[in-house]
């Protein structure tokens, strides 16, 4: 039968990525972990684990093991920082993902203040760049801007908020010839993902336009740098043109059919989250109401 101590160490080496992290978090010795885990391999009858010098990977029975077990052993912690926290303060580590040039400045304020009131938790904040994130195991939240529905996935989905868009063009920009969505087809347009249509809301459906792409940038700021130096139309956030203090040099293109919103969702791995993810959680949301 197995152990949930075995589990419980099999999921430290996977989230550490090495037994030699694994080790150092659990104070064993990397050889008697290593032991360990050949002893869960050969109670399984199977290899989770590849191992490299330089990397390490899960089969996939290791993949569902961890899938199945990360759920039991989060509810046993939750429900024991439940227990202890009447008398605790929420502690430990905790990672989050943000999409690049998210509210830097808004978001930074939010998490100092939270930093300071939660003097017991330390925050690790990334950013990717990407369209999407990676969903990575090692992250407790996982903030997402994205605008088609999220593909599936075993991470739990909860949105937050949505942030309108529109179509703009620097104030030295011609826009008198675009009426209609042909019409924005046809012209040049700032991208922030290579082969990847626009999408507009028509009535209750989504009508996707093909562009024609003058520069792709990932970065919304440059995005909005090169709309401001007239070198195409823009689809923005309308938060981010705002914030910039440059709306005197856009011009907002006023369509019959307006683009699709952002939306915001926070992505994590378990309904049973730890004490310390669903302390900030619950705090971000209450604080959700300055980035809108």
């Amino acid at each position: 039968m197995l152990s949930l101590d075995d589990l419980s160490l099999f999921n430290t080496i996977v989230e550490c990525g090495s037994l030699t992290q694994a080790a150092d978090k659990l104070s064993l010795p990397k050889s008697k972990l290593s032991r360990r885990l050949a002893m869960l391999e050969k109670q399984m009858g199977c290899q989770l684990l590849v191992r490299t010098t330089r990397r390490q990977t899960l089969t996939e029975n290791g993949e569902i093991l961890y899938r199945s077990s990360l759920a039991h052993l989060e509810a046993l912690t939750s429900l024991k920082e439940e227990i202890t926290s009447l008398n605790a303060e929420p502690r430990g580590v905790l990672r989050i993902l943000l999409p690049l040039e998210f509210f830097n400045k808004v978001i930074s304020v939010l998490v100092t203040e939270f930093a300071k009131q939660y003097p017991k938790i330390t925050i690790q904040c990334s950013h990717y760049s990407s369209a999407l994130p990676r969903e990575d195991h090692k992250y407790d939240l996982i903030l997402v801007l994205h605008e088609n529905p999220l593909p599936a996935s075993n991470w739990i989905g909860r949105p937050l908020l949505s942030f309108p868009q529109s179509i703009y063009a620097g104030i030295d920009y011609p826009i008198d010839h675009l009426v209609n969505l042909s019409d924005i087809a046809k012209e040049k347009c700032i991208s922030s993902q290579s082969n990847t249509p626009w999408l507009f809301r028509d009535k209750q459906q989504i009508q996707l336009i093909t562009i024609n792409e003058r520069i792709v940038l990932s970065s919304p700021e440059m995005r909005l740098e090169a709309t401001v130096q007239n070198l195409g139309i823009a689809k923005l956030p309308d938060y981010l043109c705002q914030a910039s203090g440059q709306l005197e040099k856009l011009k907002r293109i006023e369509l019959d059919n307006a683009p699709v919103a952002l939306q915001l969702t926070v992505l994590y791995q378990s309904r049973s989250i730890a004490f310390k993810t669903r302390t900030f959680l619950e705090y971000f949301q209450s604080k959700i109401g300055c980035l809108s």
